[in-house]
C-alpha cells in the first residue's frame, strides 16, 4: 500500500468534503464506489485516520494554522490549500513517530500537483512554522 497516494487521496476527500459539506462516512463511501484506480494501492485505514482526525480536530487545527499565517487570513486560503494544511498539521501534531519533514515534503509535492506555484512556498512556510512550534523540527 502506498502512503503517499493514500495521503493524496485523503486530501482530495477533505477538499470534496469542504465543498459538498458531507460527513466522513459519506465521503469514504463515495470514494470506495467511485475510485477508478487500483483500490489495493490505498491504505484505507490510514486515509480514514487522516480524514477523521482532521474532521474531529478541525477547530484546533485551524487555530494552529491561523496562528502561523503571516500577512494572510484563513478566509483567503483556497479550499485545496486548506485541505493540504489541515491534513499535514494533523499529522505533525498527532503522528509523532514520523518526522515532520516527511509530512511537509509530501504536502509540498501535493501542492505542486494540485495548487498554484506560489502556494507551494506558502504551504511550506506555514507547515515549517507549525512543526517548529510543536517541537517537531
Amino acid at each position: 500500500m502506498n502512503r503517499r497516494l493514500s495521503r493524496e487521496e485523503g486530501i482530495k476527500l477533505l477538499y470534496q468534503m469542504s465543498i459538498n459539506k458531507c460527513s466522513v462516512e459519506e465521503a469514504l463511501g463515495d470514494f470506495g464506489e467511485n475510485y477508478e484506480e487500483d483500490l489495493e494501492q490505498i491504505d484505507l485505514t490510514y486515509m480514514k485516520r487522516i480524514i477523521s482526525g482532521v474532521y474531529d480536530n478541525m477547530a484546533e487545527l485551524d487555530g494552529k494554522i491561523e496562528k502561523h499565517l503571516v500577512n494572510w487570513k484563513m478566509s483567503r486560503i483556497s479550499k485545496i490549500n486548506l485541505a493540504i494544511l489541515r491534513a499535514c498539521t494533523y499529522e505533525i501534531v498527532y503522528d509523532t513517530e514520523t518526522p515532520a519533514a516527511v509530512f511537509i515534503n509530501e504536502a509540498v509535492e501535493i501542492a505542486k500537483k494540485y495548487s498554484e506555484d506560489k502556494s507551494v512556498g506558502f504551504i511550506n512556510g506555514v507547515l515549517d512554522r507549525i512543526a517548529k512550534k510543536e517541537g517537531r523540527i
